[in-house]
């Protein structure tokens, strides 16, 4: 969640290599994702365009594997390129059940799609390395500095793509589990002000935007949760949180050790965020803060220091923005534009060769848990997000200085600033024609996939990770299926 690398939000939990970067580099305050959602907001940040134009729908969607992004740009003219970890741009690889939940999100049912968010601790005080692939691919990152990068005669790009801080899989709720158990050790916990954790206001149903309601219910967030278990999820989330920053601390601890350090501009960012409870759902998939604002920071040679960024950025100005640092002309047609006039701290004037930086940033969202495509406009202090076509669901307009918590919408009451906004919208994408194709898509796919399966179909459906409420009428989903196709 990006809102932790800045004040207030970091009084909870200790990140000392975030405050390192800040002190001596730049981060951004408002940086956002431009889909909340692992594959697709990946896509854009790897191609540095909008998710309307990639068409990576879905968490299985993305690049076509042949994409050219800005780090094979990079290796073409003279950097010696290293990737690590998570990737996710071309394909999420995510399960048959993950696919289908997004293809059937416009089907009239509601089935709860994950186990109810709940959290575990492991281990003892002791208890370091808790998410161990991460700390594997943190060894081989370093271990590739020490032994490999410290001898290259060309300039260098390495990549680290961490999973944490990402709730783990949850065995107890089925083969298919989704991702909804939030796990620390002690260790982790002890770096969490308990008493800085503000718990979210948890609204009625009735209060609930349509979309929110659908959201919360397939995310099982809909059951009564206490004051204390919402306390412990975001508790949990943060100590994960500072076992990332500790990965980061590993990286920085290598460039300094090798005297790298003075040399190497580092870039710290996220996919998404967590909800954590707040707007009574965990997981990402929505427009809020919590899920849509990320952090962004940078720290280098020609990099300002102890510099705080209110301008609007999204993750499609950091292919740009690889390709100024490298002094690579940017030939297409990109999306972003790059962040290096504002990170040196020039004058907005002066422009990049991309042409002026837009005011607004562009994020929007086609994935499951969503029972409509979504797009999110953030210009100013107002946040705008519209659904489908514009007209069958309700919009809504958040004033983020006045309401940071974004608890009122305000859309009725400024309908002038609606109709501004959404006229810069569509400037930007045709969006009912693009929900359009989206929802033809999805039920392509779902057809595709139905048939493919012949006899065995109601069997494999049935036992999805919705398969606690689907099999008490598995009939009645089924039919609901058939009617929307």
């Amino acid at each position: 969640d990006g809102r932790l690398t800045f004040y207030p939000g970091n009084q909870t939990v200790d990140l000392p290599f975030i405050n390192f970067m800040k002190r001596y580099g730049t981060v951004f305050l408002n940086a956002y994702t431009n889909s909340p959602i692992c594959c697709p907001s990946r896509a854009a940040m790897w191609s540095g365009l909008f998710t309307h134009l990639t068409e990576s729908w879905n968490n299985f969607k993305g690049l076509d594997p042949g994409y050219v992004t800005w780090m094979d740009l990079m290796e073409k003219h003279g950097y010696h390129t290293q990737k690590f970890g998570k990737l996710d741009y071309t394909s999420g690889h995510h399960s048959v059940s993950n696919r289908v939940e997004a293809w059937t999100r416009d089907v009239d049912f509601l089935l709860r799609q994950e186990g109810r968010p709940m959290v575990k601790l492991t281990g003892d005080k002791t208890h370091v390395r808790v998410m161990e692939a991460d700390w594997r691919n943190t060894d081989k990152a370093v271990d590739w500095i020490k032994e490999e990068a410290i001898n290259l005669t060309q300039p260098f790009v390495l990549y680290l793509g961490l999973n944490l801080p990402h709730p783990y899989p949850s065995p107890y709720a089925g083969e298919n589990f989704g991702s909804s158990t939030f796990l620390t050790s002690p260790y982790w916990l002890e770096k969490v002000t308990y008493e800085a954790i503000k718990t979210p206001k948890w609204s009625s149903f009735s209060e609930m935007h349509p979309v929110d309601y659908y959201s919360s219910y397939t995310k099982n967030c809909t059951g009564e949760f206490t004051k204390q278990e919402v306390r412990n999820i975001r508790a949990f989330y943060y100590a994960m949180c500072a076992e990332t920053d500790a990965m980061l601390g590993e990286v920085i601890s290598a460039l300094r050790d090798t005297g790298l350090l003075k040399k190497t501009i580092v870039i710290f960012t996220a996919d998404h965020g967590e909800l954590a409870m707040e707007h009574r759902q965990f997981y990402k998939m929505s427009m809020y803060e919590g899920s849509s604002h990320v952090p962004l920071l940078v720290m280098g040679p020609g990099i300002k220091e102890r510099q705080q960024i209110p301008n609007v950025v999204s993750l499609v100005d950091i292919y740009p923005t690889m390709l100024d640092i490298a002094r690579i002309p940017v030939i297409q047609n990109l999306s972003g534009h790059s962040l290096m006039p504002l990170l040196c701290g020039k004058a907005e004037n002066e422009a990049s060769p991309t042409g002026p930086r837009p005011s607004w940033v562009l994020s929007e969202f086609h994935g499951c848990n969503v029972n409509s495509s979504t797009y999110m406009l953030r210009t100013g202090k107002w946040k705008y997000i519209t659904y489908s076509d514009g007209r069958s669901v309700l919009p809504q307009l958040f004033d983020l200085s006045d309401d940071p918590d974004e608890l009122t919408n305000v859309a009725i009451k400024f309908p002038v600033i609606v109709h501004s906004l959404d006229k810069i919208l569509r400037s930007i994408v045709n969006y009912p024609k693009v929900s359009s194709s989206v929802q033809e898509y999805n039920k392509r796919q779902f057809m595709i996939w139905k048939q493919s399966l012949g006899q065995n179909y109601s069997n494999v459906i049935a036992n999805l990770r919705w398969h606690q409420d689907w099999l008490k009428e598995p009939k009645k989903y089924e039919n609901a299926i058939d009617k929307w196709l």
